[in-house]
C-alpha cells in the first residue's frame, strides 16, 4: 500500500493550536507549518488547524483557505482549540466547501487555555488524544 502524502498547516495566536499541530505532524511524519505556508505539491491529507476567537475563525484562516488549490488536496481534516466557543469545523468546512475541497467528517477539538480559563490546556491527555486521532485518520479508521 502506498504511503499517504500528508501536510499540517495551522494558525495559532496563543500557541494552543500549535501544540496540537506539532503532535499531529510528528504522528504523521511531516512538519507542522504556520499559515500561510503554501502547499507546493499534492497531499492526500491536509490537517488544517484553526482556533475560534470570539465566536469565529480568524481572517488568516479564511484567507489561507482561499489560496488552496483543490487539485493539490485530497481531503482536509480539521483540528481546533478554543476557550469558550465551539469547534472551528463548521466555519472551516463552509469555507472549504465553497472552494469545492473535500472535508473529512472527522475532526479533533479540545479546549485551549485563555487567561484564567482551562489552565494548562491542551494538556498531555489532549496531546495524546490528538496523536491517536491523527493515527486513526491515517489508518482510515
Amino acid at each position: 500500500m502506498e504511503e499517504l502524502k500528508v501536510a499540517v498547516r495551522y494558525f495559532s495566536k496563543s500557541g494552543n493550536t500549535k501544540k496540537l499541530a506539532d503532535v499531529i505532524a510528528k504522528t504523521s511524519g511531516c512538519k507542522a507549518e504556520k499559515m500561510p505556508a503554501p502547499l507546493n505539491d499534492y497531499v492526500d491529507v491536509l490537517f488544517l488547524g484553526a482556533s475560534v476567537y470570539w465566536g469565529g475563525i480568524s481572517s488568516e484562516v479564511k484567507k489561507y483557505i482561499k489560496t488552496l488549490d483543490k487539485s493539490k488536496v485530497g481531503r482536509v481534516v480539521v483540528f481546533s482549540t478554543s476557550a469558550l466557543a465551539e469547534r472551528a469545523l463548521p466555519q472551516v468546512k463552509k469555507c472549504l466547501q465553497e472552494r469545492k475541497i473535500k472535508v473529512d467528517s472527522k475532526s479533533f477539538y479540545c479546549r485551549g487555555e485563555f487567561t484564567a480559563l482551562h489552565k494548562g490546556r491542551p494538556n498531555s491527555d489532549d496531546l495524546r488524544a490528538a496523536a491517536k486521532f491523527a493515527k486513526q485518520v491515517l489508518e482510515g479508521k
